[in-house]
């Protein structure tokens, strides 16, 4: 007898009340490799053996090496897909990343956290902190991992995620603020298409009844333990008392047009601004396109126009 569905997110997952999880997308996976391509070189490397927390490093190609290799800014990033889908193996974010190492030539590294349901929030969060913690044991080049002794300037570190890892992104900014990790220097984050929502509407929320209910229930469904709902400060940075402590300068926002997420994306710059945190933000909206539609279609004009900025964002900091 097939079992009843106790949970059903589509295009996403499929939750049945015999506890089974049947994820619809994301499944895909690539292995790591050297992309001949743009020369970039990546390897899956386990951070703790006792969680299973894991993440996907990525090395731009350098020139022939004489002497001490040049150190270059570290970019770790958290993969979309609601909490609950994706990996840092799917095929359209490692096809991203490299295109990404190799245009700002930065060092990557993508964290494979736990996800819900089988490991609800904040586990997620728990990791990517942990997997921040770790980066930090490099600072003095003495670190476990070679190729961030070698390549990685954690003074220049940077966070970035599409969605529910920009979610992420920003909330271990904050966690950043107000706990500070030793050896990392935080220069911004890069927040895409952030899945971000609140009880008060937005925007165009107002008319948009069915899909609150469905964010409502799919942050209810990743985070049970949460008791204020999606006023939930990991949920709407406009209730984190703690936002004006964000823990770094610089922080680019990126929105689509038709996306319904996209007026959270203007609302977090505006309720950043007026926090009192003293850095500067910018909100860029693509016209005519939708939600991590980079992902999709990386060589459309607006996909390429979103690399040549995010690339720009990176490069400031060196100047």
């Amino acid at each position: 007898m097939e079992s009843e569905i106790a949970y059903d997110f589509p295009p996403m997952a499929r939750i049945y009340k015999d506890g089974r999880v049947e994820r619809l997308m994301g499944t895909a996976t690539v292995p790591a490799s050297l992309d001949e391509k743009t020369g970039v070189n990546s390897k899956d490397i386990v951070i703790s053996p006792e969680s299973g927390l894991s993440a996907r490093l990525y090395i731009p190609k350098l020139p022939g090496s004489t002497g001490v290799p040049r150190k270059l800014s570290l970019l770790v990033y958290f993969h979309g897909g609601g909490f609950i889908i994706e990996s840092t193996q799917s095929p359209a974010y490692h096809n991203y990343l490299n295109a990404l190492v190799s245009e700002a030539e930065v060092v990557v590294v993508s964290v494979e956290y736990r996800r819900a349901p089988e490991r609800p929030l904040p586990v997620a969060y728990d990791d990517c902190w942990a997997a921040l913690g770790w980066v930090g044991f490099h600072a003095n080049g003495q670190g476990p991992e070679e190729w961030l002794n070698l390549f990685a300037d954690l003074d220049r570190v940077f966070l970035s995620g599409d969605s529910a890892g920009a979610n992420i992104a920003h909330n271990i900014a904050v966690r950043h603020g107000a706990e500070k990790i030793d050896g990392i220097g935080l220069s911004g984050i890069i927040l895409v298409h952030p899945f971000f929502w609140g009880t008060e509407p937005v925007g165009s929320e107002s008319s948009e009844a069915e899909v609150r209910d469905r964010v409502a229930a799919i942050w209810k469904f990743v985070s049970p333990g949460s008791v204020d709902g999606v006023d939930d400060p990991l949920m709407n940075p406009g209730k984190d008392p703690k936002l004006s402590g964000l823990g770094c300068s610089r922080v680019l926002v990126w929105v689509a047009e038709q996306d319904f997420l996209k007026d959270r994306g203007w609302y977090y710059g505006e309720v950043l601004r007026k926090s009192g945190w003293g850095g500067e933000v910018e909100v860029v909206e693509t016209k005519g396109e939708n939600h991590v539609f980079h992902l999709f279609y990386p060589t459309c004009d607006n996909a390429v126009d979103m690399m040549k900025r995010v690339v720009a964002f990176l490069d400031e900091d060196k100047k």
